[in-house]
């Protein structure tokens, strides 16, 4: 992708904030104090929660979002644990199968492809290859939770 190009695309907080569908995951981000970060020079791959996601989440917790949002610490961790460092597009993910990705957080996830589908840990791959200037958005089902 030429340079200019690339300038056009926002940062991957620009992208998900005008995607619509991460509005959580966004708020998580602001709140953890990262939207600093995530929008540094990366290049980054996020597996990005959905809106649903986190609604499923929050329901398991028995959180409201303000309550997941208002513990920092927690978020920081969690949000972390979605990040790899590095850019990592759909067609090297589908040669991962079995296999192992260190993220930001320490921790590391398991890669589990079977066909067209494709797992972080128990999160199915939903949408792929979400463009954005300092990485790239792989779209998932639900939220990952890093070992305790």
């Amino acid at each position: 992708m030429a340079e200019d190009d690339m300038a056009e695309l926002g940062t991957i907080v620009d992208v998900a904030v005008a995607n619509g569908s991460f509005t959580i995951l966004v708020a998580a981000v602001q709140a953890a104090g990262l939207v600093e970060t995530l929008s540094g020079d990366g290049p980054f791959t996020v597996f990005a929660p959905t809106d649903d996601a986190f609604a499923d989440l929050l329901e398991v917790l028995g959180l409201t979002a303000e309550e997941l949002l208002a513990d920092t610490e927690l978020l920081t961790a969690v949000l972390t644990y979605h990040v790899i460092a590095g850019e990592v597009p759909a067609s090297t993910v589908v040669t991962l199968d079995g296999q192992t990705a260190a993220t930001v957080n320490g921790a590391e996830v398991t890669i589990s492809v079977d066909g067209d589908a494709v797992q972080v840990n128990d999160a199915n791959v939903i949408a792929v290859d979400v463009a954005a200037s300092n990485g790239i958005i792989h779209v998932i089902d639900s939220v990952l939770l890093p070992p305790s």
